[in-house]
């Protein structure tokens, strides 16, 4: 889920030459207040070269979710604060760019807290102590994690754990709706008589 968003800012090219993780805290910090003030946590943010012009991918979370509502209105926010920075002579982007603004995702390892409060019910796989443990987020606590590893309630403490990766997990056939077959084998009938009726009537 992202919007995107197209401008040029004037100035020099010589950004590149920066250092890279000192810009990228420069930037961070006209954009994190930003979206903080909107009600979002800042999860990530990366400034590349894409061609001839930089790429601002900002990732974006909360304890409701972000919707493309959310994502639109931090990104007029965020582009609104660049504009403004830009304008007082603190050149943060050199050249053209393109601001790219969406959600967390599922992919990104959990390494925060709240990461793993937001993703309560979620089967995940995660380093203790060494060892690769895969269980399902049942509880978590202002110290720790409650994994339920194959029906065994077990608690870790977040410095005992290591970057947690949700699991994809398909749907199974047992969690469908019980009613689903009966609705499936009441449209069959109503087909069936439709089918009927129709053969009277030419007959």
């Amino acid at each position: 889920m992202a919007q995107q968003r197209d401008r040029r800012a004037g100035g020099s090219r010589d950004a590149g030459a920066r250092d890279a993780g000192a810009h990228r805290e420069r930037v961070r910090k006209v954009v994190e207040p930003v979206v903080v003030a909107a009600g979002y946590d800042l999860e990530d943010l990366e400034v590349s070269r894409v061609g001839r012009r930089h790429l601002l991918r900002v990732a974006v979370d909360s304890d409701h979710g972000v919707d493309l509502d959310a994502v639109a209105e931090v990104s007029r926010a965020v582009s609104a604060a660049l504009d403004e920075a830009e304008a007082s002579g603190d050149e943060l982007i050199a050249g053209e760019y393109e601001l790219e603004v969406g959600s967390r995702g599922v992919d990104r390892p959990l390494t925060e807290p709240r990461h793993w409060r937001r993703n309560r019910t979620r089967l995940v796989q995660v380093d203790v102590g060494g060892t690769p443990v895969t269980g399902r987020v049942t509880a978590v606590s202002e110290t720790g994690v409650t994994l339920d590893v194959e029906g065994t309630a077990r608690t870790v403490a977040f410095e005992d754990l290591g970057p947690g990766r949700v699991q994809v997990e398909m749907k199974r056939l047992a969690e469908l709706p019980e009613d689903l077959d009966d609705e499936d084998d009441d449209l069959e009938d109503d087909d069936l008589e439709d089918d009927d009726e129709e053969g009277e009537d030419e007959a």
